[in-house]
């Protein structure tokens, strides 16, 4: 078992924020103002300390184990927006060098098979482009001209070729057109937009261009690239070479009803030369993430069975390269593998997963054996707890992977041998002059069942025992998803307003197998309600939180669940629901998951069983809500979407209850804390609607940031 890494030191704890002083705190300010206004250090974090934030991602570890590549996330005040660069580790001595310099956006860094040159894509010059490092001379040469970004880059075993994904347009349905005749200089009005896919808009992506992503090949050093498949479908990554360099093997849906039946997917064999596709895989479900094993006899890959349920469990399978002798590596395994990679010897793969609010690589060996080589993986994000991260592997076993702890946002790690090194410090600055809250781990029997229920607490900096403080439940999204011991950018600004914050991973939660996951199937929200409720009797009992002063917000799934709480029950003073699902019929039928909704976590389509739709729909309940509830949403969310908030608001205000519409400009679903001005803001707005409510106490004027 790789070591965990311990939590960092921290500056002794500072005495309890008074609410105008915590408030004062979480508003962002300029770089200029807190320097004119600071007459010492600020040990509190406030929402100016997110543009000082920087997490690792995507560590890519040579073929040899000696350097490690990987992508550096910062922000960058003077745009407001994320920025990432790649940067080179010596594994032996620790030391760092950029690889990008001045170069913008370069992410996804993949070494050549020897080890010689790293492909990465940066945006430098306006768009997302192929580039290619030689590494014993340090020289970078941009490799396309690509009209869309390039995905899934992958090498061949050679080195001379490299393979990716792109988006390529075509025109779509052509309608009639505009009149002839348009004068010389004449403003007309644009032509009209023609959509004629199920899913038209995705979230992030706006309005999308008719088009198709395929795969392509280029030189490695330069020259034109070449198509390789076509058709109506979506040919997507990851890419994985046979050991010849003669096939390409991908996961793609390229059924003629692929737009209806979004769980479907195969895993394929390209023919390089003749452009020939072979079906490998044939079952209910969808195969994807093929990796080819070192002496090029065998394909692992992920995928399970389709029953119709909101969530399965996927499983790692091998078979022959030519799709026959398929076995299943983890049958009795009740987690699900991601990010294959085969051990260099050929006897096992290499996959990440999450396992009570946790994440973890293991070893799957071909014989059914299964130990973890990794630890501690952390990179879901900075806003919220979420699990996630990132791996690699090289030739000697080293894993390079993104870890961190509740104070610590993920760093760049290497395991081996069960001894774990971290190899950045990121976030120095943070750690030596900030005075974070402590999290903790607290369990309690759900009322409904008694299933162990898991949450943490983030407790205002300088927290006394037996000190009871305002409580904030905080719940995540997915809902097919888990909170753990990560850090939180928001749990940290409500804590350094003086409240303590739960997060918690009621049923529908991933990482605690199939059966917990499912728990929602059908009824979703519903028992879930019940989890959180106890937990949140939990923190009362341990004496931490204020019975008399509780609120709630989530976002997504959780804010389904905040507007389905507080239809519920009054015994939340306040609550902030972010952009929910209210309506499940709307939802459905505007959301980019149009296909998938009604038939997987509903079980009907709205015409079939509308009753089903309105059962589940916090909308129902709006007639008994009396908390103060604030709405917010991304002004471009297009997986919950604005209207679905909107309706809540509308609702809420023509019964009296009290509310407000934020609405964050710009922002998609999933970019909703992305710009760092506007993450700050949005907690700012969440805290004021709070403090609003909290017994006794009003906000007085702000008088400054120390």
């Amino acid at each position: 078992m790789a070591a965990q890494d311990a939590p960092p030191a921290t500056p002794a704890p500072a005495p309890a924020p008074a609410p105008a002083q915590a408030a004062a705190e979480t508003a962002p300010a300029t770089a200029s103002a807190m320097g004119s206004e600071r007459s010492g250090p600020n040990r509190r974090f406030t929402g100016a300390d997110l543009f000082d934030l920087a997490i690792a991602a995507d560590p890519q570890i040579s073929p040899d184990g000696s350097r490690i590549a990987y992508v550096r996330r910062s922000n960058d005040i003077m745009t407001d927006r994320a920025r990432s660069a790649i940067w080179l580790i010596d594994t032996r001595t620790g030391e760092e060098v950029p690889i990008t310099g001045t170069m913008t956006g370069a992410f996804s860094p993949r070494w050549s098979p020897d080890g010689s040159r790293l492909a990465f894509v940066s945006t430098e010059g306006g768009s997302a482009q192929l580039w290619v490092r030689w590494m014993e001379n340090g020289e970078s040469v941009q490799l396309t001209g690509l009209p869309s970004s390039p995905g899934s880059i992958a090498w061949s075993p050679d080195g001379n070729s490299i393979a990716y994904s792109m988006m390529v347009e075509d025109s779509g349905l052509q309608l009639g057109s505009q009149p002839a005749g348009k004068p010389e200089g004449a403003e007309w009005a644009a032509p009209l937009e023609i959509h004629d896919l199920i899913t038209y808009r995705a979230d992030g992506a706006g309005y999308l261009k008719p088009g198709f992503e395929k795969i392509f090949l280029v030189p490695a050093t330069g020259g034109a690239p070449r198509q390789l498949t076509f058709g109506p479908y979506h040919d997507g990554g990851p890419l994985a070479w046979s050991q010849d360099g003669d096939t390409i093997y991908f996961g793609a849906n390229r059924n003629a009803d692929w737009q209806t039946d979004p769980v479907e997917g195969e895993i394929w064999a390209l023919d390089i030369a003749s452009g020939a596709l072979t079906q490998l895989t044939t079952r209910d479900g969808p195969d994807s993430g093929p990796a080819v094993s070192p002496d090029g006899r065998l394909i692992a890959y992920t995928g399970f069975d389709d029953a119709g349920r909101a969530y399965e469990n996927a499983d790692l399978y091998v078979m022959n390269a030519d799709g026959s002798n398929v076995r299943q590596l983890t049958e009795n395994w009740d987690f699900s593998p991601e990010g294959l990679i085969w051990d260099a010897d050929g006897r096992a793969v290499y996959a990440q997963y999450d396992i009570g609010g946790e994440t973890r690589v293991a070893r799957i060996g071909l014989d059914g054996s299964i130990r973890d080589a990794a630890t501690g993986l952390s990179g879901g994000g900075l806003d919220r707890p979420y699990t996630g991260g990132s791996f690699s592997v090289a030739e000697n076993d080293a894993v390079a992977f993104t870890g961190g702890t509740p104070l610590r946002p993920a760093e760049v790690q290497l395991a081996r041998r069960g001894d774990t090194r971290i190899l950045t410090d990121l976030n120095r600055t943070l750690r030596e002059v900030k005075a974070l809250g402590e999290v903790r781990k607290i369990t309690a029997s759900s009322s409904f069942d008694g299933q162990q229920i898991d949450g943490w607490l983030t407790l205002p900096p300088g927290y006394r025992e037996g000190q009871r403080v305002p409580l904030i439940l905080e719940i995540h999204g997915g809902p097919f998803a888990a909170y753990g011991p990560h850090f939180a950018s928001d749990n940290q600004l409500y804590a350094a307003a003086g409240y303590a914050v739960l997060s918690a991973n009621p049923r529908g939660s991933t990482s605690y197998g199939e059966a917990f996951a499912n728990g929602i199937d059908k009824a979703y929200p519903g028992n879930d309600y019940f989890d959180l409720m106890s937990i949140v009797d939990r923190a009362v009992e341990l004496g931490i939180a204020d019975e008399n002063a509780l609120f709630v917000t989530g976002g997504s799934g959780g804010g389904a669940l905040t507007s389905w709480i507080v239809g519920k029950t009054d015994r939340f003073k306040a609550a902030a629901t972010q952009k929910p699902v209210i309506n499940w019929t709307t939802q459905a039928l505007t959301s980019d998951g149009a296909a998938y909704f009604g038939p997987y976590w509903i079980g009907a389509q709205p015409w079939e069983d509308p009753e089903a739709f309105w059962k589940v729909s916090p909308l129902s309940l709006v007639g008994n809500v009396e908390t103060p509830t604030l709405v917010v949403v991304g002004s471009e969310d297009y997986r919950t979407p604005v209207s679905e908030s909107e309706q809540y608001y509308t609702a809420l205000r023509l019964r009296g209850v009290p509310t407000a519409l934020v609405k964050v400009p710009g922002a998609s679903h999933g970019g909703i804390a992305a710009r760092p001005s506007q993450s700050a803001a949005k907690a700012a707005a969440i805290l004021a609607w709070f403090d609003r409510y909290r017994t006794g106490w009003t906000r007085p004027p702000a008088t400054g940031t120390n």
